[in-house]
């Protein structure tokens, strides 16, 4: 009777784990109707994600800046894909600082927030598939590292609306990284390209506009 309830306790245990090797659209829709859970943190993402930390987080913190969201979204998002990035560029296992890694939300605004990105990453998990692998192994992963890490820059930047190009790019990316698919990380070096010279154009105007009013000012 006992080791039946001790069975039962390990079948109840591992129903509240979120496959790790599913679909990313699946493990995050898991844990978002996981009820045994109150709020979820950055920390479970990881632990979740297993191996596939680096693609799937920077879906993850990617993909609310490609929609227009509150001022200050970018500016929190953007230090974990910074983090993420750099530790990609530098082939390093993936992780966060305990402040960023104990951030959390609680369950049902999570639940929002996948309810609303979950159509996006399940249509693009349908439309990739595992081509040109040479693109998404050592070393040509940490040039895709080091690109995500320039965009996960701009998007800290405050630039008006220069959060959704990068955002996009970054996303592209961790597609591709995620399903094994070069022509997607090909897809994002285009967006890159696209998104580098259009922040580029608007840095360059906003400078020049602040040092007009500041000649104005000083004569």
């Amino acid at each position: 009777m006992a080791a039946d309830e001790h069975i039962r306790a390990e079948d109840e245990a591992a129903e509240k784990v979120p496959p790790r090797h599913g679909r990313l659209s699946d493990i995050l829709t898991a844990i978002a109707g996981d009820e045994a859970r109150e709020r979820v943190s950055v920390r479970d993402l990881f632990t979740a994600m297993g191996d596939r930390a680096f693609g799937a987080l920077l879906l993850i913190f990617a993909l609310p800046n490609v929609f227009p969201t509150p001022p200050g979204t970018s500016a929190l998002t953007g230090a974990p894909l910074v983090f993420l990035s750099a530790q990609m560029m530098l082939g390093q296992a993936p992780w966060l600082p305990k402040i960023l890694a104990d951030r959390s939300v609680a369950r049902g605004d999570f639940g929002a927030i996948v309810s609303r990105i979950s159509p996006w990453i399940a249509r693009g998990e349908r439309m990739l598939k595992p081509r040109l692998s040479l693109l998404v192994v050592p070393p040509a992963e940490y040039l895709v590292g080091l690109l995500c890490l320039l965009m996960a820059i701009v998007l800290t930047l405050p630039v008006p609306l220069g959060n959704i190009l990068p955002a996009l790019a970054i996303c592209v990316f961790a597609f591709g990284v995620l399903e094994r698919d070069g022509i997607c990380v090909l897809a994002g070096a285009a967006i890159f390209v696209v998104a580098t010279v259009v922040a580029g154009g608007v840095i360059f105007a906003m400078i020049k506009g602040l040092l007009l009013l500041l000649h104005a000012v000083i004569t």
